[in-house]
């Protein structure tokens, strides 16, 4: 995988210069660059396939990451897991004209880009109840949020939500939380993973 999180992360320092994509420091980077950029997606890639299973190449797992921004943590993810299926949803223009060249430069077949807002997606027939999984990171998942993930979600799919810290709050509407992972240390990091639940089994 050296090569092309190599490839992503040049690139990524490329365009930061002009577009504002990171607030992490890439021409010196640190420790806490590598962190979050690269070591954090690598270390939740495991937790995502034990989650959804593996599928044939045939039937590829479908996987929605949302505001996709610089491309962290879905493309070291998808660099991680190939197979999957991944659509990157991001609303700014020059962002997703990034991510559209990460795709390029790294050669990541099974990635796309959709220039909207994830809001927006998930109210078409073409998003709406596609995918397997979906990601999110850097944003706070609200009541309106997990009702847009759940918009794109599939019949009891999940819901990996990226967090600097752990939240013991209680199941929003909808979701059931599977489990709460800790991925690293130094600076804290968490993937927290929702289960879509359908009503009657809210009310058990």
């Amino acid at each position: 995988m050296l090569e092309p999180l190599e490839a992503y992360f040049r690139l990524l320092a490329l365009w930061n210069a002009k577009i504002n994509l990171t607030a992490l420091p890439l021409d010196a980077p640190t420790d806490e660059t590598f962190d979050r950029l690269l070591v954090e997606p690598l270390a939740a890639a495991p937790q995502l396939v034990r989650r959804t299973g593996v599928r044939p190449q045939s039937d590829p797992t479908v996987w929605f990451d949302l505001g996709s921004g610089g491309g962290s943590p879905a493309i070291p993810l998808l660099i991680a897991r190939p197979t999957l299926k991944l659509t990157m949803i991001e609303s700014k223009t020059r962002k997703a004209a990034f991510l559209r060249e990460a795709i390029r430069v790294v050669g990541l077949s099974g990635a796309s880009v959709a220039n909207e807002r994830f809001e927006d997606a998930a109210q078409t027939a073409e998003y709406a109840n596609a995918a397997d999984f979906v990601t999110l990171r850097a944003v706070k998942a609200d009541a309106a949020l997990f009702e847009t993930a759940s918009r794109l979600l599939k019949g009891t799919g999940n819901f990996f939500h990226f967090r600097s810290s752990h939240d013991p709050s209680p199941d929003p509407a909808g979701f059931a939380r599977v489990s709460t992972v800790q991925l690293m240390d130094t600076p804290q990091a968490f993937l927290c993973n929702y289960r879509r639940v359908f009503h009657v089994e809210q009310t058990r």
